[in-house]
C-alpha cells in the first residue's frame, strides 16, 4: 500500500486508514446534499447508501494498491475531522495520482484540507510516486479549487471524467521543487 500515508502526521493531524468503526462518524458528511453533490454522490438514495458506497470504494482501493483517502485525526481533540489521500486514477488514458480531500462540515474553514493536501503532495513527491499530481474537481466546488491553488496547483483544463465535466488542477515535481527554494 505504497500510496497510503498510514502513520504519517502533519502539524495538527494524524493519518490512518479508514476503519469500519468510522462509519457512523463519516455518515455525517453525506447529510449535507451540497457536499454529496460535490463528491459525486448525489445519485445515491440516502446518506447511508452514500456512506456504504464510499466505504466500498475506499476498501477496494486499499485492497488493490490504488491508494485511498486516509482518515484525519486531530492531534488536539482526537476527533475524526476528515479524509485526505492519494488516489491512483486513469485520466485521459494516462496514469495519474490525485490528491483528494473531504472534511466534515463542522471542521471546515480551519485549514485541515490544505494542511493534509500539502502533506500528501510532499509525501508523493518525496517518494517519487509520479512526476505530477492532480486534483479533479467539480467546477462549482470553489472551496476545493482554493485548496488546490493553495497546494501550489494550477488549473490545467476541463476534462470529461466519469461522464461529467470536471476541472483538472496539477502540480509537477519540478514546480514543487522550485516552490521549496
Amino acid at each position: 500500500m505504497k500510496y497510503l500515508l498510514t502513520h504519517q502526521e502533519s502539524e495538527r493531524l494524524l493519518f490512518r486508514k479508514l476503519e469500519h468503526s468510522d462509519f457512523d462518524k463519516w455518515l455525517h458528511l453525506f447529510e449535507d446534499e451540497e457536499t454529496a453533490k460535490m463528491l459525486g454522490m448525489s445519485e445515491y438514495k440516502n446518506t447511508n447508501e452514500c456512506c456504504e458506497k464510499w466505504f466500498e470504494w475506499t476498501f477496494h482501493r486499499y485492497e488493490n494498491n490504488l491508494g485511498g483517502q486516509n482518515v484525519l485525526i486531530s492531534k488536539e481533540s482526537q476527533q475524526l475531522v476528515g479524509q485526505c489521500g492519494l488516489l491512483v486514477r486513469e485520466v485521459e488514458n494516462n496514469f495519474e495520482i490525485e490528491i483528494a480531500y473531504s472534511i466534515l462540515k463542522e471542521f471546515r474553514g480551519q485549514g485541515y484540507a490544505i494542511e493534509s493536501a500539502k502533506k500528501c503532495r510532499d509525501f508523493a513527491f518525496e517518494n517519487n510516486f509520479h512526476n505530477r499530481l492532480v486534483s479533479i474537481i467539480i467546477p462549482e466546488n470553489h472551496a476545493s479549487k482554493n485548496v488546490a491553488l493553495k497546494n501550489g496547483m494550477k488549473f490545467k483544463k476541463q476534462i470529461n471524467y466519469s461522464n461529467k465535466k470536471m476541472d483538472l488542477f496539477e502540480i509537477t515535481k519540478q514546480e514543487w521543487e522550485t516552490q521549496l527554494l
